[in-house]
């Protein structure tokens, strides 16, 4: 399996505290049959330090690596973002840490109590120039948890959907909960990722929620923990039919960016 997002590498946003502790989390990856991890860093985001920059990641990418060789911890580590929504997507772009997969694809997260209205015309512009939104967690937004036909725009819009492992198991609340097998049953989610932050509470998961979305979707479940990350990583598209229609009506915005 390939987990396309967590926090491990130390010391860097509110996710592993130490290389031991970023140790600790990938034995437990590996114990759950994961063998590579897309690291994505929090970037832009206002509660954590701006000071990130891609020789500082790259740096930490290469002692972790190293502690894994010495500890026999057969995991490959990548290199991601996951980029907090302001409307400068487009100017961004030049910093190779906020894109995945040869530059085609970028993790947004928005703010959990707010959704600007702003986000359709730059998630629309960042389509335009080639790279195609992830949007990280819709579950655990309290717009989705209001309307979840939003979900469904967004994957007309064309972008791809991500959900954390602990909202299908019923870790991160119930309302995410709720939302993210409504989510699993209209088969609108791509990917399924840890969101790993640490050791304790929020360690890697992502075979227990596989398990779950096997049950739920059958074998379309390896597509979202192997077969799609490892698409967004190659730089490759993500072809998915759309099974449900959204509770509203189409907006005219959003049929011009899949047109």
């Amino acid at each position: 399996m390939i987990d396309f997002h967590n926090h491990i590498l130390p010391n860097i946003d509110d996710g592993s505290k130490s290389i031991e502790m970023s140790i600790k989390m990938l034995s437990e990856a590996s114990k759950q049959g994961i063998t590579e991890v897309v690291n994505t860093v929090h970037y832009q985001h206002p509660k954590f330090d701006e000071n990130i920059d891609i020789d500082r990641i790259n740096g930490l990418k290469n002692e972790l690596e190293s502690e894994l060789q010495i500890k026999g911890i057969p995991i490959k580590l990548h290199l991601g973002a996951e980029v907090f929504y302001f409307p400068n997507l487009l100017k961004i772009l030049d910093n190779p840490l906020v894109t995945i997969g040869k530059g085609k694809y970028m993790l947004i997260e928005f703010h959990p109590q707010l959704i600007p209205k702003s986000h359709k015309q730059h998630l629309f512009d960042l389509k335009m120039a080639g790279v195609t939104p992830i949007i990280a967690h819709p579950e655990r937004y309290k717009d989705v948890q209001e309307d979840i036909s939003i979900v469904n725009t967004w994957l007309e819009a064309g972008c791809i959907i991500q959900m954390d492992a602990g909202s299908i198991l019923g870790k991160m609340g119930k309302n995410a909960y709720k939302i993210s097998m409504k989510i699993l049953k209209n088969s609108w989610c791509q990917i399924l990722g840890s969101d790993a932050h640490n050791d304790m509470n929020r360690n890697f998961m992502l075979k227990d929620a596989y398990l779950v979305a096997e049950r739920i979707i059958g074998r379309e479940a390896i597509l979202l923990v192997q077969d799609n990350p490892k698409k967004i990583m190659d730089g490759s598209p993500i072809h998915f039919e759309i099974k449900e229609k959204p509770v509203k009506s189409k907006s005219y915005f959003w049929k011009r960016l899949i047109t």
